[in-house]
C-alpha cells in the first residue's frame, strides 16, 4: 500500500512549480542554495506555526516519514543548509517576498481569469496587526524609556476607525475585486506608516489587465494618483470635503466604494481568521513580523493554486483546508 502524502508536503512541493520573479540587478556572490529552498521552509514555518530557525530545525529533526520527506525537499545537490545559512537567508527573505507575491499573484490571475465576467478592478487597503507583548506609550517613547522587555520597540501606533488605537503593524494589501479574492501585492510596515507611502510599490506588482484601483480616502494622494496615471489605470477614491458630495461622479464612486469594501473587508477577515491575525502577532521585530505576515499571504496564494488545480472552491473551506496541513 502506497502511503499518501500529507497536505503539508504537497504544498511544499508546489513551490517548485510556481513562477519566480527575475533576479535583482545587484551583483553578489553566487548562491549555492536557490531561493525556492527557503520559500519551502517558509511554507513549513507558517503552516506549523514555527517562527524561529531553531524551532524549524528542531521540528525537521523529528524521526517521522513526513519530516524526512520535508528534509529531502530542502536539500540541494545532496546538501542541507547549515544553521547560519538558515539564519542569514531567512532574515533576508522579507525583502524578496513582495516581488514573489506579486509574481505569483499575476500568475494566478492568468490561470483563474477572475475578471472574465466583471470589471477589471483591484482594491488597495491596509489592516492593522497588534504587536506581540506590551505597548510602548508615547510619553515613554519620547523619553527613550522601555518599561518592559516584552515591548516590541520596532512597532508603532496608529488609530483605526474600527479598532481604535492600535500598537503594532500595518499589512498593506492589494486584491482582486471579483468572485475570488487573489492577493496581488503585499507589504508590512510599522503601524504609523501612511497608507499612501507603500502604495506605488504595491501598484507596480499588479497585472497589466487591472484597469481600476479602488481605495479609501487615504489613497487620494498625489503619489498614488501619479502611479496610476503612469500605468494607465484609473484611481477611484472618495473626495475630500464636507459630505454629502453632489458632483456628477458621486453615485459611481459610491458603487466602487461598496465593491472595494466587500472585497477588502471580507478578505481581511478571512485572512486573519486563517492565520490567527485577530490577536497579537506571534513574532517580534520588523524583520520577523514581515516574514510571518508576508509568508502568510504567500501560503494563501499557494492554497488558492492547489484548490484551483483540484477543482475545489476558492473561497469556502480555506481555513479548514490550511488548518488541516
Amino acid at each position: 500500500m502506497i502511503p499518501q502524502e500529507s497536505l503539508l508536503v504537497i504544498l511544499v512541493k508546489l513551490v517548485d512549480r510556481i513562477p519566480i520573479p527575475p533576479p535583482s540587478s545587484k551583483q553578489g556572490r553566487p548562491k549555492f542554495y536557490p531561493d525556492h529552498v527557503f520559500l519551502k521552509a517558509l511554507v513549513i514555518m507558517i503552516l506549523c506555526h514555527l517562527h524561529r530557525v531553531h524551532e524549524l530545525l528542531t521540528v525537521l529533526e523529528q524521526p517521522t516519514a513526513e519530516m524526512q520527506t520535508l528534509r529531502s525537499l530542502l536539500m540541494e545537490r545532496g546538501r542541507f543548509p547549515g544553521r547560519r545559512t538558515w539564519e542569514r537567508r531567512l532574515k533576508a527573505m522579507p525583502d524578496t517576498l513582495p516581488a514573489q507575491i506579486g509574481c505569483l499573484g499575476r500568475h494566478l490571475v492568468l490561470l483563474f481569469q477572475p475578471w472574465a465576467t466583471c470589471g477589471r478592478a483591484a482594491a488597495i487597503d491596509s489592516t492593522t496587526m497588534r504587536a506581540r507583548g506590551g505597548v510602548w506609550h508615547k510619553k515613554d517613547r519620547e523619553q527613550g524609556i522601555v518599561p518592559h522587555t516584552a515591548i516590541d520597540t520596532e512597532a508603532h501606533w496608529t488609530k483605526s476607525g474600527w479598532h481604535g488605537w492600535v500598537y503594532g503593524w500595518k499589512l498593506h494589501l492589494v486584491t482582486t475585486v471579483a468572485a475570488v479574492w487573489i492577493p496581488l501585492a503585499a507589504q508590512l510596515t510599522p503601524a504609523n506608516t501612511a497608507d499612501n507611502e507603500p502604495a506605488p510599490a504595491l501598484l507596480r506588482e499588479l497585472p497589466l489587465e487591472a484597469r481600476f484601483v479602488l481605495g479609501d480616502l487615504h489613497y487620494n494622494a498625489p503619489n498614488v494618483r501619479q502611479a496610476c496615471e503612469q500605468s494607465g489605470r484609473i484611481l477611484v477614491t472618495p473626495r475630500y470635503g464636507r459630505y454629502p458630495h453632489t458632483d456628477d461622479g458621486v453615485e459611481v464612486r459610491r458603487i466602487f466604494h461598496q465593491l472595494r469594501s466587500l472585497a477588502m473587508e471580507n478578505f481581511n477577515e478571512q485572512f486573519k481568521g486563517i492565520f490567527d491575525g485577530h490577536g497579537q502577532v506571534p513574532t517580534r521585530g520588523l524583520t520577523n513580523t514581515r516574514r510571518f505576515a508576508l509568508g502568510a499571504v504567500f501560503v494563501y496564494q499557494l492554497a488558492l493554486l492547489y484548490r484551483f488545480e483540484n477543482g475545489l472552491d476558492l473561497r469556502v473551506g480555506l481555513k479548514a483546508f490550511l488548518k488541516a496541513a
